[in-house]
């Protein structure tokens, strides 16, 4: 699923910001911390004369009861569900776990776990019945999607807790469909050991590399398939969506495993937009806009590396090589910001693109946007 690395042990440590993946879909094979470094104050506080008054420190929140995992399975199983997808015409299949957030079928995951989906099965665990399912919208730079199943209804759901209640060294547990094989959810018990975590996160199927912030870090045996599954606290209660772990390295090292989670309140903060229809350069709502290039970072711009044959961008005339400038009116000065302009578009919408072409000659293509699977 998601694999990682924690970097070097000798850079400096400070208060840092801030997958499972599939067999084949998704795999983190290096994650690589965003570090800072605390300033330190030097000589002695020095005092006048006149008589300094302290104000005692608040005491700390008491710490929640011993999570028992027996206990804690029997709440967050039956309200999982198994993900499995497919991705045409590459003939690939994967596997990931959602959260079943609504009787009628609403489903949290993650995005990498349906990234390039053409089909969506979920088979629900608390009735055993499976669904075809189509994706809501998403957000990449969180990793969040949420689904629709077709047809469900009376579905146990979730219950979603306080992710700004976590502390570092609370017990916790992320459960899901380890290793994709369906069946019954896995728990992997746990320990917070970092807040608000920055990662670098790479896609095995696609070798694209992603940065996600604002992660829950856990000590815990986090495996693949377990992306878009539960992190429960003691009560049961979801406090975050399983994005990301370390890898095989740090098992071949002996060192502890590393998973992450999105805190269920940043992920619920993208599920409320989707569910508004309100779309932003990060958040896609409806069906996926597509134009058919492998684009990549050039000075000035995002060039077109191949226009694939058949797509928009093939059939508008767009050579390989082109420099895009410009998209929609907006200025396009690398491949975030033709993203930005595509993510907030539908497909069978017009796309205005200003681009340079081998020669250095500034030229204007009109185009429509095909349908295609998620991001």
């Amino acid at each position: 699923m998601v694999r990682g690395e924690r970097a070097p042990s000798g850079l400096p440590r400070a208060r840092r910001r801030g997958i499972g993946v599939v067999p084949v879909l998704f795999a983190i094979l290096a994650v690589f911390v965003v570090l800072g470094g605390f300033e330190q104050c030097s000589g002695p506080w020095s005092f006048g004369t006149q008589a300094v008054q302290t104000v005692p420190a608040p005491p700390p929140p008491p710490s929640p009861p011993p999570l028992d995992p027996v206990a804690v399975r029997g709440i967050a199983d039956p309200v999982l569900a198994n993900i499995d997808v497919s991705i045409e015409p590459l003939g690939l299949r994967g596997a990931g776990t959602g959260i079943v957030l609504t009787p009628d079928g609403q489903i949290l995951t993650s995005h990498h776990v349906v990234k390039g989906a053409s089909s969506i099965a979920v088979t629900d665990i608390g009735t055993g019945e499976t669904f075809d399912a189509e994706v809501l919208g998403y957000d990449a730079t969180r990793d969040i999607a949420l689904l629709q199943l077709d047809g469900a209804a009376q579905l146990p759901v979730a219950r979603v807790g306080d992710s700004a209640g976590v502390r570092v060294g609370n017990e916790v547990m992320a459960i899901g469909n380890a290793g994709g094989d369906g069946g019954e959810p896995t728990g992997a018990l746990g320990v917070v050991t970092d807040l608000d975590r920055s990662i670098i996160a790479r896609n095995e199927a696609d070798y694209s590399r992603k940065s996600l912030d604002g992660l829950i870090e856990i000590e815990a045996d986090v495996s693949a398939g377990q992306s878009g599954g539960s992190l429960v606290d003691w009560s049961g209660s979801v406090v975050g969506v399983v994005t990301a772990a370390s890898g095989e390295l740090t098992r071949e090292l002996a060192q502890p495993t590393n998973g992450y989670a999105v805190p269920i309140a940043d992920a619920m903060g993208v599920v409320d937009q989707i569910r508004s229809g309100r779309t932003s350069d990060t958040v896609h709502v409806g069906r996926t806009a597509e134009l058919g290039a492998l684009i990549s970072n050039v000075p000035g711009g995002a060039k077109v590396d191949v226009a694939l044959y058949g797509s928009a961008a093939y059939r508008a005339g767009i050579p390989d090589g082109a420099v895009i400038t410009a998209a929609n009116g907006r200025p396009v000065g690398s491949t975030e910001d033709l993203r930005a302009v595509i993510t907030r578009a539908q497909p069978g919408e017009m796309l205005d693109l200003g681009w340079i072409d081998s020669g250095g000659a500034l030229r204007r293509t009109v185009l429509e946007l095909d349908e295609g699977p998620p991001n």
